[in-house]
């Protein structure tokens, strides 16, 4: 295997990792990474895909505790089994739009320009939902409706425009459903489970004819790389969000943005279409 390779591949571990869980779009992050670097091809894209699990299991590691008490309980308890049909019902609308959707999304949506203009647009919204300040509805997550639950699934189907931040989707737009911050943002980490682990499945066994043996080490270098970074990024956040507003991610999102923008405008970049 190639050392180059496995070092991209370890750097975009990080990428994702690192911007997962943050309001920040970790697609976005992977698609402009990826043109640097030169990494970018069919095969990349599902590596992109495919290292989000990884991610995933750092979620599953910091709220281990609350995922095993409601597995075990499921049979007896009405609390368990209402809390994980809100997260099978808040999968849904994903599903049925990437299905639909999703082949024509990538071909046309992941470039530069698109990626930078929904970093902006999606830093306003967050100002704005800041800004709002209205008294949260629901203070427990125990508390959410399936009709709750199905508003936040349909929130994070923005998410499938890259640069949008399935995270900032799931998040502010639970915010200005009526849910606290807090809430929230624990409701976007595990519906992140179900969707994630679901995406990278799909994209492996849809693209398996084209991965090989020999690929092997790229994806498990990311895998490892990408749960690592996250696990520190995730038990940040918790933290974070406990005294802070997002405002400051939604700052570095019209920045981040404006110097894509400029680099594309340019030409000092030649990002990939």
């Amino acid at each position: 295997m190639d050392t180059l390779l496995l070092i991209k591949a370890a750097l975009m571990g990080v990428v994702e990792g690192l911007t997962e869980f943050l309001p920040i779009s970790s697609t976005g992050h992977l698609i402009l990474a990826g043109s640097l670097l030169h990494f970018a091809d069919e095969k990349a894209k599902v590596f992109d895909i495919a290292i989000q699990t990884g991610a995933i299991f750092a979620v599953i590691l910091v709220y281990w505790q609350r995922i095993r008490e409601t597995l075990v309980t499921l049979p007896q308890s009405a609390t368990s089994r209402r809390f994980v049909l809100n997260v099978f019902i808040a999968f849904l609308p994903a599903v049925v739009l990437g299905l639909l959707f999703g082949k024509v999304i990538k071909e046309h949506l992941f470039n530069a320009p698109v990626v930078a203009t929904t970093f902006i647009l999606g830093a306003f919204i967050i100002l704005w939902a800041e800004r709002r300040q209205r008294e949260a509805r629901i203070h427990h997550i125990e508390d959410m409706s399936a009709w709750d639950a199905l508003k936040v699934g349909i929130v994070q189907c923005f998410a499938m425009i890259p640069g949008t931040s399935r995270s900032g989707s799931t998040i502010i737009g639970g915010m200005l459903l009526g849910l606290d911050r807090k809430v929230a943002t624990d409701f976007s980490f595990y519906l992140a489970i179900p969707t994630l682990i679901g995406a990278g499945a799909y994209s492996l066994y849809k693209e398996r004819a084209a991965l090989h043996m020999s690929d092997l080490p790229m994806f498990l270098v990311g895998l490892v790389v990408s749960f690592l970074a996250a696990w520190v990024c995730v038990r940040w956040l918790l933290k974070f969000i406990s005294s802070h507003s997002f405002v400051p991610f939604a700052w570095y999102r019209i920045a981040f943005g404006v110097v894509v923008l400029l680099t594309w405008w340019t030409g000092a970049v030649v990002w990939a279409e």
